[in-house]
């Protein structure tokens, strides 16, 4: 018999005298009360913020009569031709003595919030826009009707008021500059006139914009059912306090809704209610994103500032030095990225408050000090140009000509400089690029185009493949464009 070593030996005594494997941990009762205490502080916390926020949430109802295409108020029809005779004399009888086929008066429900115990109310403007009559719900049932205080369209906001006997509750705004992605968020609002609904969901982004709700855009995105009938409501956290305005859902979306920071909110109310409008600040200029060719033609990164296409005469951007060309990349100290940043940034500034805007020209840094000026009621803060650009001959697909004194005066231009764009070739270079006969190019590759010989004259200095510059003005505004030649 083989005698074993000591290594096995040593091997066996461990397998046998090892003490066996301990058990898993089970849960004790304490970790599980634990575990059911924090759920309930959570579920406590949530209907904390319901019961203290419902009260200062609002039902609007908004009446509006029908209107005849112009716009006004539809004439009304007399009591005694509903009904029956309706049928009988049917819609063109109406059409014709009465203007238009009697429509219905629309009515729609949405949200509010009270800010003020003297009753003023924050909502959208999209809820109480053209409404001849509104009527606000509180939580304890009464009724008021609603006066409009203020408007602002391209913020979607309004604020109303109601006068009650007694002080109201009111909801405290928080500060949505401090709002972390991941945290709770609670919409509370009257869905499909559901009243005093409450759902629940976290802070899916911040500072969403190119949205196409409004014209100054900085939405927080949460996926906190938002329907409709909430808009006009608040958006709450988890300390009860206001973060956000409901306002807009993806309808081809699931838990994709969008409010407006109440720190925009807040801004836009007092200024409702000390003046009865907004009144932004105005630059003056026609602005554009810097796509990939325009940043590689000024030697920029596309997000590294918005390219100035257009200083209106007289402005405060001309008369602040600004020029045709400059890629304007802070204001303020704020860096500048895209063009709705500007526009936010130029509209939130004072009237005749001292600007600091640092803009590259030529390449070379350059600050500039522009005393703000009102923004017309129809013009934005910062508006993009409406107007493409253009290209030559055969390798551009277009056509141009000198500005005859006829042209210039038939095209109301001021600036004898220039050639105008006089045919452009279907699927061309030119057409995609936007240029349409009758533009006229006032610059090309940075130089200023003042005749066709100067036009010829840079076309010819360019190399076989390279992409063509060009300024240029259609109805008073003007804008680049990068051309590719053709293959």
């Amino acid at each position: 018999m083989r005698a074993f070593s000591p290594r096995w030996l040593a091997l066996v005594l461990v397998l046998f005298l090892a003490p066996p494997p301990l058990p898993a941990p089970v849960p004790t009762l304490a970790a599980a009360q634990d575990s059911r205490s924090v759920l309930q502080s959570l579920q406590d916390a949530f209907v904390q913020v319901a019961q203290s926020v419902k009260p200062a949430v609002v039902n609007i109802a908004t009446t509006q009569r029908p209107r005849s295409q112009e716009g006004r108020r539809a004439p009304q029809v007399p009591p005694s031709f509903r009904g029956p005779f309706r049928d009988f004399f049917g819609e063109e009888f109406f059409e014709r003595f009465f203007g238009e086929p009697p429509q219905r008066e629309r009515r729609s429900l949405g949200s509010g919030v009270i800010v003020d115990k003297r009753g003023y109310i924050l909502t959208n403007n999209h809820v109480i826009e053209q409404a001849d009559q509104i009527e606000v719900r509180l939580s304890d049932k009464r009724k008021f009707t609603a006066t409009v205080i203020g408007t602002d369209p391209k913020t979607d906001l309004a604020v109303i008021k109601i006068d009650a006997p007694d002080d109201l509750p009111v909801a405290k705004l928080g500060d949505s500059g401090r709002i972390r992605i991941g945290e709770w968020a609670i919409a509370i609002g009257n869905p499909f006139g559901l009243d005093q609904t409450v759902t629940v969901g976290v802070i899916s982004a911040v500072g969403r914009s190119d949205v196409g709700i409004t014209t100054y855009e900085d939405f927080i995105q949460t996926d906190a059912s938002i329907n409709p009938g909430n808009s006009g409501g608040p958006l709450v956290n988890i300390n009860g306090e206001v973060i956000g305005i409901n306002t807009a859902i993806v309808a081809t979306g699931q838990g994709i809704g969008f409010a407006i920071p109440i720190s925009m909110a807040r801004e836009i109310k007092d200024r409702l209610i000390a003046q009865g409008k907004v009144v932004r600040g105005w630059l003056g200029v026609g602005i554009q994103e810097l796509t990939e060719e325009l940043a590689a033609q000024f030697g920029v990164k596309p997000e590294e500032g918005v390219l100035v296409g257009n200083v209106m005469p007289g402005s405060p951007a001309e008369r602040g030095g600004l020029k045709t060309g400059d890629i304007i990349q802070e204001f303020n100290g704020a860096r500048i990225g895209n063009v709705r940043q500007l526009q936010r940034e130029v509209a939130q500034s004072p009237v005749g408050s001292p600007s600091q805007v640092r803009v590259l020209r030529e390449k070379r840094p350059l600050l500039l000090t522009i005393l703000l000026g009102e923004q017309p009621a129809d013009l934005t803060a910062a508006s993009e140009p409406g107007a493409p650009p253009s290209e030559t001959a055969e390798r551009f697909g277009l056509t141009v000509q000198e500005l005859t004194p006829e042209l210039r005066d038939q095209l109301k231009l001021k600036d004898p400089d220039g050639v105008m764009v006089s045919s452009v070739e279907e699927a061309g270079p030119a057409t995609r690029a936007g240029i349409r006969p009758g533009d006229v190019i006032t610059a090309a590759n940075h130089e200023p185009v003042r005749n066709t010989r100067d036009f010829a004259r840079i076309l010819g200095q360019m190399r076989g493949g390279q992409n063509l510059l060009l300024l240029v003005r259609r109805n008073g505004s003007s804008r680049f464009a990068v051309l590719s030649p053709k293959n």
